[in-house]
């Protein structure tokens, strides 16, 4: 048998299909939701027969059709199949009872890109609270992790929750949706009624994807700016520039796969990776580059800056660690140019009162690292140990693949 997504494997499953076909059914999907041969789900299962009376889009819209971040979804029926599509990045982030009513299972079938600061993971977290509650069965359609097995980053602070960062996750956790929704069911005070219905031959350490079967499946963007492999893999270091005044991209064609600013010192900070932390650059290319985002920071301005190559022969995905990478960056950025107006200050994923950086990493320990002259590489890479190794253990029992 060939690689299939749990879409696909729910498909040919008679018994299950109907099932389906004598309950009120709601999808929870994006434009990367799709069957193995590039069908819509919502297509493919009305066409099984599934009962399916009700869609739900995450942020981005069920059509992927918003570009940023808090730009909002109206709800709207689907024009096809004259069914209701519900916005979950609208009024509300949270399904509502009222959205819930008269339903007797959730699919959700969104592909994810294996880091917590994606506010996927967090709309499946909030499925599953709000499922319990009202006793509906959910089944989580699995999907590859991109980003793979490796864990980067620091576990998200105690009291720092919030729409990108539903719990004490690392930054990149390593965890299909599938998985994870096991170990979120686990932190709920009331467990929801899940099934997770899985891949089949699915490698997730196999070359060339080291994630994502990139040998069988195309590329489709899950959200506008998840334009690449390659993106998926830089993200959950990338994803940290969103909140400091340099540009992650956006407003470019390669959007969170580089990073600088028009008064950005590239040949300095790379010669001082070079001595400071060669490790974090082997596996992988550093490309000195020029850009000028079209729209978002430094619209219309030419900016020197960092492109990350990782779809090359020579990449090391075992080694590559995103995370430690950007953070070092911007350390080193911080020890060159002290005055520098590194950090953005402004309202974040709906959180008003702590600034981006904060929100993102999931606790103000970065940006005071960052900011403290007196602390030093090796107490971050120490932070990033400890991290992996209790969340390595943590996360044993719920593996799949």
């Amino acid at each position: 048998m060939s690689f299939q997504f749990g879409l696909d494997q729910l498909l040919a499953d008679e018994q299950r299909l109907a099932q389906l076909r004598t309950l009120s059914v709601g999808l929870v999907a994006h434009p990367a939701s799709v069957t193995s041969v590039l069908q819509p789900s919502a297509d493919a299962l009305l066409a099984a027969g599934v009962n399916l009376v009700r869609l739900f889009g995450p942020q981005h819209g069920m059509r992927g059709d918003k570009q940023d971040n808090m730009i909002e979804s109206e709800d709207y029926v689907d024009p096809l199949h004259e069914i209701p599509v519900l916005s979950l990045y609208g009024q509300y982030r949270r399904p509502t009872p009222e959205m819930l009513s008269g339903l007797d299972v959730i699919l959700f079938d969104l592909q994810d890109i294996g880091c917590r600061i994606y506010t996927y993971i967090t709309t499946l977290r909030y499925f599953m609270e709000a499922c319990a509650q009202d006793s509906i069965e959910m089944w989580i359609l699995d999907r590859p992790n991109p980003a793979g097995r490796p864990i980067d980053g620091l576990l998200l602070e105690s009291g720092q929750e919030s729409f990108v960062g539903v719990d004490s996750l690392p930054c990149r956790h390593g965890l299909t949706t599938g998985e994870l929704a096991q170990w979120f069911n686990t932190r709920l005070v009331m467990p929801a009624d899940i099934t997770v219905i899985t891949m089949t031959e699915y490698v997730i350490n196999e070359n060339p994807g080291y994630g994502w079967p990139s040998h069988r499946q195309p590329w489709i963007n899950p959200s506008p700016n998840a334009s690449s492999l390659n993106m998926a893999r830089c993200f959950p270091g990338t994803v940290l520039i969103e909140g400091t005044n340099l540009s992650e991209g956006r407003g470019t064609t390669t959007p969170l796969e580089l990073m600088g600013a028009p008064d950005f010192p590239t040949a300095d900070i790379l010669q001082l990776l070079a001595e400071k932390a060669p490790q974090l650059s082997q596996g992988i290319i550093l490309r000195p580059c020029n850009f000028e985002p079209a729209f978002q920071k430094h619209s219309s301005m030419i900016c020197s800056g960092i492109q990350f190559h990782t779809q090359l022969p020579s990449y090391r995905h075992q080694d590559f660690q995103p995370y430690a990478l950007i953070a070092t960056l911007l350390k080193l950025l911080r020890n060159l140019r002290p005055d520098y107006e590194l950090w953005r200050y402004h309202d974040y994923e709906y959180e008003t009162e702590r600034i981006p950086i904060d929100v993102i990493n999931g606790g103000p320990w970065l940006r005071h690292w960052i900011d403290d002259p007196d602390r030093d590489l090796p107490e971050l890479y120490q932070a990033i140990e400890m991290a992996r190794q209790s969340w390595s253990s943590t996360r044993q029992d719920y593996l799949l693949y």
